[in-house]
Order: C-alpha cells, then sequence, then structure tokens
C-alpha cells in the first residue's frame, strides 16, 4: 500500500499549497469567486487526507472509513456550496470591490496545482477506483480554478466587481451540479467502496 500512499501524500501537500493560496488570497482581495474555488478544495483537500489515511489503516476499517468519508465530503460538499450560492446572491445587492490582480495569479496557482494533484495520481488510478475518483476530480478542477482568473482578468479590464461574483456563481453552481451527478452516477465507489478496488491486496 505504500506505493500508493506516498503519491497521495504528495497530492495532499500539493493541494494544501492551493487551499492556502485561494482562500488567503480570496479574503484578501475579497472575491468571492476565489473563497467559492477555495472551499471547494477545502473539501478536496478532506477527500486525499481520507484517502493517505485510509491506504494507512487495514483494509475492513479503511474500507469504512472510505465510505463515512465520501458520504460526508459529498454533503458537506452540496451544503456549502449552497450557503455559498447564498452569499453571491448578497454580492449581487451589495456590491464590494475586488483586487483583481490577485484571483489572476491565485487562479492561475490553483489550476497548476489542480493539475500537479492529477498528474501525481494519474498512475495509481490506473489500479485503483477510490483514487481514480479524485484523479478525475482534480482534473476537471484544473480548468474550474481557472474561472478566477478570467474573473480577476475582468474585473480589471472593466474595473466591476459584478465579473467575480458572475463567475463565482458558475463555479458554486458547477459544483453543486457535478456533486449532486457524482453522488447518482458513481454511488458504488462514493458510498460502498468495498464493491470496488480500493488499494488492498
Amino acid at each position: 500500500m505504500a506505493h500508493r500512499r506516498r503519491p497521495l501524500a504528495r497530492a495532499f501537500l500539493l493541494n494544501t499549497i492551493v487551499l492556502v493560496v485561494e482562500l488567503v488570497g480570496g479574503v484578501q482581495a475579497s472575491s468571492l469567486s476565489l473563497i467559492v474555488d477555495g472551499v471547494h478544495n477545502l473539501s478536496d483537500e478532506m477527500a486525499l487526507g481520507f484517502l493517505v489515511l485510509a491506504y494507512t489503516l487495514r483494509q475492513g476499517l479503511s474500507g469504512r472509513l472510505l465510505r463515512a468519508a465520501n458520504l460526508f465530503n459529498s454533503v458537506g460538499l452540496m451544503a456549502i456550496s449552497v450557503v455559498l450560492l447564498w452569499q453571491v446572491v448578497e454580492r449581487f445587492s451589495q456590491p464590494v470591490p475586488v483586487l483583481g490582480v490577485v484571483p489572476v495569479v491565485a487562479g492561475i496557482v490553483g489550476a497548476a496545482g489542480n493539475w500537479g494533484v492529477a498528474r501525481v495520481l494519474r498512475e495509481p488510478a490506473r489500479e485503483d477506483a477510490a483514487i481514480r475518483l479524485a484523479y478525475v476530480h482534480n482534473l476537471g478542477d484544473t480548468l474550474l480554478s481557472l474561472g478566477p482568473a478570467v474573473a480577476g482578468a475582468l474585473v480589471l479590464a472593466s474595473g466591476r466587481p459584478l465579473f467575480d461574483t458572475v463567475v463565482a456563481l458558475v463555479i458554486a453552481g458547477i459544483i453543486l451540479v457535478t456533486t449532486i451527478r457524482s453522488v447518482a452516477g458513481s454511488h458504488e465507489e462514493l458510498l460502498w467502496p468495498e464493491n470496488v478496488a480500493c488499494g488492498h491486496e
């Protein structure tokens, strides 16, 4: 299991960097699009952390841990997305100035970090369903993390913070829809990891 635990630990470290950059940058720049994507990466951080722990424990316990972690992570992400959507609605009625250069830089760092996570997980994902879910998810996050960069560029070009709010709405909506689809369409991998290969021989 160590040969799978090592890339998971590297992926966890990379995602930690993305998480810190996006959340700190989002708060400093008042960028809701960056905060939304950062919270999304917080969910990824939890998922990767649980995977590292699961591949450290014995088989029966790790299977139960993965099931609980996947369910908790998915439900938690949906709940957080609803709260963030409410924040977006408030931003439409009460716009806040956004420092556009920060989401541009942080968004590019986030996209590069998510690509790095997917790259690290690509090999072990070929043999493991649980890691494959994380790999596919982070691959998609590479494009999603470019959203704040686009928002920041539009704010810089126009001087209107509305673009950041619109992009935040799009990101939160995508997170909510894809999470619901993941739970509905991949219930065996998400809810019953003992029914699929989970990394233990």
